[in-house]
């Protein structure tokens, strides 16, 4: 089984994968962000650690936008046509060329929300979310109709999926919870909807970089073939199978992204993975939470993705 029928037979249900696929991420130094470098160095790391599918890293820069502090200031938010994203479209279509034969190749897609938060100032952005929600969306309809031109050429150069990352309904994030449904929910779900009507392989990534959550059940009607999240809700541990039962479809992860895959002996990190896999659900690729830190020794990360495929469960 190649490392492309085994990914999809983890989302298939009437296929039995034939080992446990892995996969971690991190992001490399500026110098291998874009073009030929960008290519070279995803697929150094995809062949050195043995991972079981391509995950090209969005490092595409967005300008910060320091003059909006008022809701009117929304009108000054650029609209970002296809000529800002060939940049991350070369890369794209240099890995699909060079991997897909072998592997999935899926692409990071920050959410609307994400973006406009880093260009803006988290707390400017949600500010002023509160101030005039009507304005906000605006202003997240335009960089979803942005996103969604990215998303279309990415689909035409070869993209397996998208590994899609949304923040917002952190417990600490917005004193209203219901500007959560009104100001991002419709926007995730115009971009993963069209992912998920176009590619056959997705992942959901619920993302606690900024703060944790009380729970998740904000998310299961979200789309993506497989999610991946952290197993820590504001201090309250919830296993993998959890998870995956909650969403009604595979899980990924089971290691912490500062935990024991960054600075643990090979010894530390065979009990870690051994534990993951043992509180996983059936079907199950191991990973971390989130992105690991850039320090972290490929090596490390190499024997967690070898462990996991000499497993027997």
């Amino acid at each position: 089984m190649n490392k492309r029928d085994l990914l999809f037979s983890v989302i298939d249900p009437k296929a039995k994968p034939a080992r446990i696929p892995a996969a971690f991420f991190l992001h490399f130094d500026p110098a291998y962000h874009l073009g030929q470098p960008a290519v070279d160095k995803h697929l150094e790391y995809f062949r050195y650690t043995g991972m079981d599918f391509v995950k090209i890293q969005f490092e595409l820069p967005f300008p910060r936008q320091a003059e909006i502090q008022r809701p009117a200031d929304w009108a000054k938010l650029p609209f970002f046509k296809l000529d800002h994203y060939k940049p991350m479209l070369k890369v794209v279509e240099g890995l699909v060329n060079a991997a897909k034969k072998e592997a999935p190749v899926i692409l990071t897609l920050y959410s609307p929300y994400m973006l406009i938060n880093n260009m803006v100032g988290q707390e400017t952005a949600t500010r002023l979310i509160q101030e005039d929600p009507d304005a906000y969306r605006v202003a997240i309809g335009r960089m979803t109709e942005s996103l969604l031109q990215f998303v279309h050429e990415g689909i035409k150069a070869g993209l397996d999926g998208f590994y899609h990352s949304t923040q917002g309904g952190e417990a600490s994030r917005l004193a209203d919870p219901s500007l959560f449904e009104t100001c991002v929910r419709p926007y995730d779900l115009a971009i993963m909807g069209e992912i998920d009507r176009a590619c056959p392989f997705n992942i959901l990534h619920v993302c606690d970089y900024h703060a944790p959550y009380d729970d998740l059940t904000g998310f299961r009607d979200y789309p993506g073939h497989v999610v991946n999240t952290s197993l820590d809700l504001a201090g309250k541990e919830v296993t993998a199978e959890e998870v995956s039962r909650l969403f009604g479809r595979p899980f990924m992860g089971g290691l912490e992204r500062l935990g024991i895959i960054g600075t643990g002996t090979p010894e530390q990190i065979r009990a870690a993975v051994n534990a993951a896999i043992a509180q996983a659900p059936e079907r199950f690729i191991l990973g971390a939470d989130c992105t690991v830190p850039s320090q972290t020794p490929w090596d490390n990360l190499r024997l967690a993705i070898q462990i996991a495929h000499e497993a027997r469960r």
